[in-house]
């Protein structure tokens, strides 16, 4: 019995270790650049300069089918399955946008790639784009994301910026922080574009 727990001891040490060593390695993964312009009860509004990414599109309508289909293609893309067999780090968040006609999942991809320098997909599924500036209302939740969780947070963004008379367009998305083997501090977003007249230059403030 003594030996048992001892085991059990060790066992838990190591899965805890574990856990810490993931969280210190996700504070040093690169994060997507944005400016908070304001911070209110529920929510915060972002502005988020232009990024590039590598994304897939399908019709998929659900979460979790867009992304066990579309992740593994997009992470053979950064870990080599490109035209110069580059090794491209990993960065947060994971956009995700399920849509009525169209659903995507995007990488974000370093700070130190563009368009012109970007290896081409050897999958013909995956494209390269540069996003277009935008404000946007975010929304944040801890633990496991599911679908359940998102609607729950889409629902109280909208009532809430509803209630502050903000305007928003498009599909509400979804921003994931953290690989699935990570069990505490996680980070999920719900996010949506807002008419960029009224917060137009405070990103220079």
């Amino acid at each position: 019995m003594k030996i048992l727990f001892i085991i059990l001891g060790v066992i838990l040490a190591l899965f805890i270790a574990f856990q810490i060593y993931i969280s210190m390695s996700i504070f040093k993964t690169e994060t997507q650049v944005y400016k908070v312009i304001r911070e209110e009860k529920q929510f915060e509004i972002r502005y988020y300069p232009a990024a590039t990414m590598a994304m897939i599109s399908s019709d998929i309508k659900s979460y979790s089918d867009l992304g066990s289909s579309g992740f593994g293609k997009l992470a053979k893309y950064i870990f080599g399955g490109n035209s110069e067999k580059k090794q491209i780090a990993m960065t947060a968040p994971v956009h995700m946008e399920v849509g009525d006609t169209v659903s995507t999942m995007a990488f974000v991809m370093p700070a130190e790639y563009n368009m012109d320098n970007l290896p081409k997909p050897n999958n013909a599924e995956v494209s390269l784009k540069t996003s277009e500036p935008e404000y946007v209302a975010v929304i944040r939740f801890g633990g496991f994301s599911s679908a359940s969780k998102i609607e729950k947070h889409r629902a109280i963004l909208e009532k809430a910026l509803q209630a502050k008379g903000l305007s928003y367009h498009g599909n509400f998305r979804f921003l994931g922080y953290n690989p699935p083997f990570q069990l505490f501090g996680r980070r999920n977003e719900v996010i949506v574009a807002l008419d960029a007249i009224e917060f137009e230059g405070l990103e220079q403030q």
